[in-house]
Formats: structure tokens, C-alpha cells, sequence
């Protein structure tokens, strides 16, 4: 007998016709930038309205975080299982949630001793069918934005030693 939530992280774990991809050079060595991606509670530091807390696990490989957005009324909560960790190259995971869902990747490729190159690419399944295929072009550039945006403010925090 298969076990039904193994089947569902297999089904989420498929890319979804969601991408979207942010990239940001942090001033550090990839072992640094490494540690700060995942120390999973911090992102609330570098990720607006966003606290992120690990529900089961030490935060590595089959621990799942739980990251819940609050905008006014408006909360999003997301479900992620941490699939992969290769240090201190690459974190992958599957967000698994009810409403997002889909692979995601965090990379650190080191340039040189004092820089590092960080790609954080998402695939998301688009809920609402048709529609929701309809409105991605609308929502992706803000999507870049955001995570641009949070991956810059990382970076600055990295280099200033207050990450991890």
C-alpha cells in the first residue's frame, strides 16, 4: 500500500506553468550565504509580512516549514517540504500546501572567495484553472518583484553580519 501523502508531495513535487526566478550577488562566501538561506526563521527578516517557522525536522532534508503572509485580512499560508540539501550548494523543495504548490530551488554558486551568486526559481501549479492561467502574466511581474526585492534585502543583511 502507498502512503497517500508520499503520492500527493510526488504530484506537488511536478513543475507547475507558474516560474518565476530572482537572482542576487551577496558580497560573502557561499558557506556564509548558505547557512543564512537556511536558517528557515530569519527569512522573516528579508521577507515582508512573512513569518516562517519549522514545524517538523531541524530544518534540513524532510523537514517541513510552515511560511504564513499577513497583509491586513488577507493571510496565505504555505506549506514546504525541504527535499533536497546539498551544502552549500542547493536547498529544494516542494511547497505542499492547499493553495501553493510546486518545486523550489535555492542555489548558491560561489564566484569567488568573497561573492556568491544565489538563484531562488519557483514552479508553481496555478490554482483556479483557466483563470488562474489567464491572470499569471498580470501576477509574475509582481512575483519577481517580491522576490527580488526580498533576495536584495538578504543579500544587505548578509553583508552587514546580520545573517544567520
Amino acid at each position: 500500500m502507498t502512503d497517500p501523502g508520499a503520492d500527493d508531495l510526488r504530484e506537488a513535487a511536478q513543475p507547475g506553468a507558474g516560474e518565476v526566478t530572482a537572482t542576487v550577488i551577496v558580497n560573502a562566501p557561499a558557506e556564509r550565504v548558505f547557512t543564512a538561506l537556511l536558517a528557515w526563521e530569519r527569512q522573516s527578516d528579508w521577507i515582508p509580512f512573512t513569518r516562517l517557522r519549522v514545524v517538523e525536522g531541524d530544518g534540513r532534508e524532510g523537514s517541513l516549514i510552515e511560511a504564513v503572509t499577513a497583509l491586513g485580512p488577507v493571510v496565505l499560508r504555505d506549506e514546504m517540504r525541504v527535499v533536497r540539501v546539498d551544502e552549500p550548494y542547493e536547498i529544494g523543495v516542494v511547497h505542499c500546501g492547499r493553495l501553493l504548490r510546486g518545486p523550489g530551488v535555492l542555489r548558491c554558486t560561489q564566484m569567488d572567495r568573497s561573492r556568491t551568486q544565489v538563484v531562488w526559481h519557483e514552479w508553481f501549479h496555478l490554482p483556479g484553472g483557466p483563470a488562474g492561467r489567464l491572470a499569471w502574466p498580470v501576477l509574475w511581474p509582481g512575483s519577481k518583484v517580491g522576490l527580488t526585492q526580498s533576495l536584495k534585502r538578504f543579500a544587505r543583511l548578509v553583508e552587514q553580519g546580520r545573517l544567520p
